[in-house]
């Protein structure tokens, strides 16, 4: 299968590119935009093989993403403005790409009869939820810009299955974290900072509950979707591995053996969730379930950023 990953230099893309040439003979081509969040630098090693192409690229540019979709079976949308911080003071970025660029991939996908599309989404469409998991189902409640551009992008998706036979999968991932990521990210964040010794600024009390996994587990989930997952179908992905964000934060000092003295309580941002949490049943019918513990995926994601 001929694969075109948009959002292919990003945090969670590259690890999939790399993930998808290891465990499979699939061709890529990656279209990333190169902004701020992606670097081509995490495609390093992939781009020596035959099998992966990069293109730089919008996914808002029609011409070009006509142009790249015309040779694909499959479309793997990891492409949008994904910093909750970053929305809350500028939205529009956001919508334009995470919306606008959503819907030229999808009539591209119209246009030449894709075979796949799986549209990368998130669980914080969901909103908070105080007890249990979301699932699948569940109402879509989305508390912040960016949340909300991905419900838009996600019920845009589905309506496309529904009216044109687009065969979209949408995949919603707990948090993720491990190699590659942008620094401006809560893990790299702090690893980065507690290891020069600086302090670790934690919104409000550090209660707010995530629900934390490794991005290769949700590369796994994402190829298996894309194998064998049902056109007009959403999958959620976490790990079970629920965290207060003070917890994370005092992990990470112990694991670079700094003080918890470097943890700053600042003042909270608007509309932060407390607590997320997924139901994973459906995606684990595929036979995929979580790998790694957080404790393994933080050893090795430390590894990653104190070793650059």
């Amino acid at each position: 299968m001929r694969v075109l990953v948009t959002g292919g230099a990003g945090f969670i893309g590259s690890n999939f590119v790399h993930y998808l040439l290891d465990a499979t003979d699939h061709e890529i081509v990656v279209l990333d935009a190169l902004t701020y969040a992606g670097d081509k630098s995490n495609l390093d090693g992939a781009l020596d093989s035959p099998r992966c192409e990069f293109v730089e690229g919008d996914i808002r540019d029609q011409e070009l993403v006509e142009e790249r979709t015309a040779d694909v079976e499959a479309i793997v949308n990891f492409a949008a403005e994904s910093h909750v911080d970053r929305s809350i003071h500028e939205d529009a970025p956001f919508v334009s790409t995470n919306v606008g660029g959503t819907q030229t991939l999808l009539d591209a996908a119209r246009t030449h009869d894709i075979e796949r599309f799986v549209q990368i989404s998130t669980d914080e469409v969901y909103g908070q939820i105080a007890e249990g998991t979301f699932s699948e189902d569940d109402k879509l409640d989305p508390r912040n810009p960016y949340a909300a551009t991905k419900a838009g992008a996600d019920h845009l998706a589905m309506s496309y299955h529904v009216t044109y036979d687009v065969p979209v999968l949408i995949t919603r991932s707990s948090n993720n974290y491990g190699p590659r990521q942008h620094r401006e990210k809560l893990i790299p964040k702090f690893l980065t900072r507690a290891a020069e010794g600086e302090s670790l600024p934690l919104y409000g009390d550090g209660t707010n509950v995530r629900e934390w996994t490794y991005v290769r587990d949700n590369c796994r989930a994402i190829e298996r979707v894309l194998a064998d997952g049902e056109p007009g179908e959403i999958y959620n992905v976490g790990s079970g591995e629920e965290l207060p964000n003070v917890e994370v934060a005092e992990r990470i000092l112990e694991a670079v053996d700094a003080p918890e003295s470097l943890i700053e309580f600042v003042e909270d941002r608007p509309g932060h969730d407390q607590r997320y949490a997924l139901d994973t049943a459906k995606i684990e019918e595929l036979w995929w379930e979580a790998e790694w513990s957080f404790e393994e995926g933080l050893e090795e994601t430390v590894r990653y950023y104190l070793d650059e």
